[in-house]
C-alpha cells in the first residue's frame, strides 16, 4: 500500500493550480493516498470545477491550520514567501516553494525556523527541461568559452485574457521585474556552470508598458575560465528564448521555443517533444523522490539565495 500524504497549499493562482494537479497525477501515479487542503488570505472566488473535487478543506486564517502536514506548497506572492515560510514552518516536514524564493537578496534564512533533516525545495522547472538536462549530461564546460542568454517576450502577450498592469509582474513591491520573473535564466546558468565571481547588472524601465517594475535587466558576468551575457526583457514582441554556448570547437543554440539544440559547426539539430508541462510534472516527481529518500535536494533555499543575489548583482 502506498503513502498517506497531508499536504496544504498556499496561494491558488495559475502556477498553484498546476502545481495541484500535477501533484494529483504524480500522487496517484504512485499509488499514494492524499488529503489537499487550501490556506487562502481571503474569500476570494469559488474553486473551479476541476479544482475542487481535489480539496478537503479550505483555511483563512493560520491560526485554524493544524501543524501534522507532510508537505506545505508555498505559491503565494513573492513578497510574502519569507513571512509565509516562517508562519507555516512549524506545521510541516517538508516545504515547495515557487521561484523566486524571496524578492530580496539579503534574508536571514537563519530566523526562518528551517529543520536540518526536512526538505525545503525551491522551484526551477527549467532545469528538467530536455535542453538543460542534455546540455547537464554531455556539455564539457572545459570547453566553454561564453555563454549568451536571451529571454524576451512582450509582457501583455503573457495572458492575453488578463490587464497585464494587474498582475504582479508590473508591480515592483509584488515582487515583480523582469530579473525576478525570469530567475529562470539565471538559475539554470548557475545549474550548469556555477556561481559566477563577478557580475555587472544594469537594468531598468524604458518601455511604455504602464507598470513600475523593471521591464529590462542585462547582465555581464565572470567565471574563472569562461564570461556570461543575459539579456532579459518584458518588452520583444517576438518571442526569443534561446542559451547560446561558444566552445573552442563548436556554437550550440538552445532554442527552448522550438525546443531544440543546434550545433552550428556540425551543422546537426537536436529536436525534443517534451511539452511545456512535462518539466512541472517531472519536477513534481522529482520533488516527492526527495521526500521519500530517493534523490537529493539540488535547490534549497541556500542554493535558491545565492542565485537571487547573482541575479540582483550582488556577488563577494
Amino acid at each position: 500500500m502506498g503513502k498517506h500524504y497531508r499536504i496544504a497549499i498556499i496561494g491558488l493562482g495559475s502556477i498553484g493550480r498546476r502545481h495541484l494537479k500535477n501533484m494529483v497525477n504524480v500522487l496517484t501515479e504512485r499509488g499514494a493516498t492524499f488529503s489537499i487542503d487550501i490556506i487562502r488570505s481571503n474569500k476570494g472566488k469559488e474553486l473551479e470545477s476541476d479544482i475542487s473535487p481535489m480539496i478537503n478543506q479550505i483555511y483563512y486564517s493560520h491560526k485554524l491550520v493544524p501543524s501534522n502536514y507532510d508537505v506545505i506548497f508555498i505559491t503565494n506572492p513573492t513578497h510574502q514567501h519569507y513571512q509565509t515560510i516562517q508562519i507555516y514552518a512549524d506545521k510541516t516536514k517538508h516545504m515547495f516553494i515557487e521561484k523566486p524564493v524571496f524578492d530580496q537578496p539579503h534574508m536571514n534564512v537563519d530566523s526562518l525556523g528551517l529543520k536540518r533533516d526536512h526538505i525545503y525545495y525551491v522551484a526551477c522547472p527549467l532545469r528538467y527541461s530536455e535542453i538543460i538536462q542534455y546540455l547537464k549530461e554531455n556539455l564539457d564546460i572545459e570547453h566553454v568559452y561564453s555563454a549568451r542568454v536571451i529571454c524576451s517576450s512582450y509582457l501583455p502577450d503573457w495572458r492575453p485574457d488578463v490587464d497585464y498592469r494587474k498582475i504582479y509582474s508590473a508591480h515592483k513591491d509584488q515582487g515583480g521585474g523582469v530579473a525576478l520573473d525570469m530567475i529562470h535564466e539565471w538559475d539554470y546558468l548557475c545549474y550548469l556552470f556555477g556561481y559566477p565571481k563577478k557580475v555587472l547588472n544594469i537594468k531598468g524601465k524604458f518601455s511604455n508598458l504602464e507598470i513600475n517594475s523593471e521591464d529590462i535587466s542585462l547582465y555581464i558576468a565572470e567565471y574563472s575560465k569562461m564570461t556570461t551575457e543575459v539579456h532579459l526583457d518584458y518588452f520583444g514582441r517576438h518571442p526569443l528564448r534561446e542559451i547560446q554556448i561558444f566552445m573552442e570547437d563548436e556554437v550550440i543554440i538552445g532554442d527552448f521555443i522550438k525546443n531544440e539544440l543546434r550545433f552550428l559547426k556540425k551543422d546537426t539539430v537536436h529536436k525534443f517533444k517534451q511539452q511545456t508541462n512535462d518539466i512541472y510534472h517531472k519536477e513534481m516527481d522529482h520533488f516527492f523522490d526527495m521526500i521519500e529518500n530517493k534523490a537529493t535536494n539540488f535547490n534549497n533555499v541556500t542554493d535558491a539565495v545565492n542565485t537571487l543575489r547573482v541575479v540582483n548583482g550582488v556577488v563577494e
